[in-house]
């Protein structure tokens, strides 16, 4: 039943029906890594604190199966109790992935094993990370098993109880690969890479109960619409916006090569293509998009970039109209030491981007991790040359703590072989809040995550003062005051510290 989302550098992806979107040009870029041998044009930052702080595979059962996990590929989430929690591909006492939480030092803790139950029903390989949604429960997707076989939709508490909450039928999608986001209206919405009337995967919708609306079938025939969505993002103006990985309008980056699309999606299912990629700012969209506050969508692209058919991906930015500009092309130094194969961004509370490549590096190394800003200068933060207990392929976007430090996985490497690691990078950031969910009308539930709360006297929505409840050191329960506008959550601590939220809170 398994498969493998994410090949190592050296490693030749084994020929699958519904292979990872990342697999697809994975060996075209290895193999021609060392065609771009160009001047060096980004900076290198020295000034970084990296820690290891997990090996996976350090338990293992009688079979050779990794009981705490193996193979991490999705990004962390951070609980209301303070520990992040994560999901690994593989693993568990049957090797079909499990759901671990760990603290910030790095001690792990298996909170589920996939296929415990018969015929797998319970899914199996997990993919697409987890999200922690306004009830408290996590939520996410596995990419198999279930009832059907193509995956399922779940829920986890923080102790680890799973509840599955739909079994996909291939008919409303299959072998999800993308984590879920929980719009305004409290429901959740996601996307799978295949399945649906035109097998180039679907958009869904899903209530918290498991009642699941098709929302759009992709790779409709001259449609333009494009294959292998990437997830969806609601933006500022209430709508969905995601990119296909592929496909797009017969022809429309002729003579150039391309491939990918760029659209919007209304919550009634109202699907409109915005763009095409197309060279020379790069094509193969591989990750879920980030808006900014000028409202502005960032991403990354698996392929092109440097003007080319061969590049090693760039960073994009796209307006809500559907204009793209091309922000930084990877390979740029001398054997690839900015990195090459960029993965998902996420925004930091200082307004720059961050996010890995899966490979590239100084010295032969096989990943790193970067700094972006909105206008293109890139800074490389860490590199991963799988000696000692570094790692390698950094996988999934990164999450940005509110203790202000970044934590990621790798794929691949660690003390115990090929299992992956768990790090964390402290790069000077500060400690912020953050809102669970981002948006709602007045009288809204709101959790708001942070570090050190306790005695905190008070909360405010952009200058709007809120009745609260502090609930421990990383969590207040508040609700959206009457008269609040969108703007800065802020929450004033005990010693008088202001911390302000990372993104604008939404008022409908």
């Amino acid at each position: 039943m398994s498969r493998t989302p994410f090949q190592e550098v050296t490693a030749k992806p084994a020929p699958s029906a519904h292979i990872s979107f990342r697999e697809r040009t994975g060996s075209l870029r290895a193999a021609l890594m060392l065609l771009l041998l160009v001047a060096a044009t980004a900076a290198t930052s020295s000034a970084q604190t990296f820690k290891t702080r997990y090996n996976f595979c350090s338990k293992k059962n009688s079979t050779g199966y990794c009981l705490d996990g193996q193979n991490p590929t999705a990004t962390l989430v951070q609980g209301t109790n303070g520990n992040l929690y994560g999901t690994t591909f593989y693993g568990g006492p049957a090797n079909f992935g499990t759901v671990f939480k760990v603290t910030t030092g790095g001690t792990l803790t298996t909170i589920y094993n996939f296929c415990s139950q018969a015929s797998c029903a319970d899914g199996s390989n997990p993919q697409g990370g987890l999200l922690l949604a306004s009830d408290g429960n996590f939520y996410g997707v596995a990419n198999q098993g279930g009832a059907n076989g193509f995956g399922t939709v779940f829920r986890i508490t923080a102790a680890g109880k799973l509840t599955t909450l739909h079994s996909f039928t291939q008919t409303d999608g299959a072998y999800p690969q993308v984590g879920l986001i929980q719009a305004t209206d409290g429901n959740f919405y996601g996307a799978t890479s295949n399945g649906g009337a035109n097998s180039g995967g679907t958009a869904f919708e899903i209530t918290k109960s498991g009642t699941l609306t098709l929302l759009h079938s992709f790779g409709v025939v001259g449609g333009g619409d494009g294959y292998t969505p990437n997830g969806l993002i609601q933006a500022t103006d209430g709508n969905f916006y995601g990119t296909g990985y592929n496909g797009g309008i017969e022809g429309g980056c002729a003579p150039l090569s391309g491939g990918g699309t760029f659209f919007q999606l209304t919550s009634s299912g109202t699907l409109t293509p915005l763009a095409m990629f197309c060279q020379p700012n790069g094509f193969y969209p591989n990750s879920a998009l980030v808006q900014a506050a000028s409202g502005n969508f960032y991403g990354t692209t698996a392929g092109g970039g440097n003007g080319t058919s061969t590049g090693f991906g760039t960073v994009y930015e796209m307006t809500s109209t559907g204009s793209s500009t091309s922000l930084y092309s990877f390979c740029l130094q001398t054997g690839c030491a900015d990195g090459s194969d960029p993965q998902a961004l996420i925004l930091g509370t200082d307004g720059n981007f961050y996010g890995t490549t899966r490979s590239g590096g100084a010295n032969s190394g096989t990943g790193t991790v970067f700094e972006i800003t909105p206008t293109g200068q890139l800074t490389t933060l860490q590199t991963f040359t799988g000696i000692g207990t570094s790692g390698v392929n950094p996988t999934g976007a990164l999450l940005l703590d509110t203790n202000g430090t970044f934590y990621g996985t790798t794929w691949s490497g660690g003390k115990n072989g090929s299992y992956g690691t768990l790090f964390s990078l402290a790069t000077g950031l500060g400690p912020f809040v953050e809102t669970i969910p981002a948006s709602g009308k007045v009288g809204t539930k709101v959790i708001i995550l942070g570090t050190n709360l306790k005695g905190a006297t008070a909360v405010n929505f952009n200058g709007t003062a809120a009745t609260f409840k502090v609930v421990g050191s990383s969590e207040i329960t508040t609700t959206v005051p009457t008269g609040a506008t969108s703007g800065t959550v802020t929450v004033t601590t005990l010693g008088g510290t202001t911390l302000n939220s990372s993104v604008a809170f939404q008022v409908p």
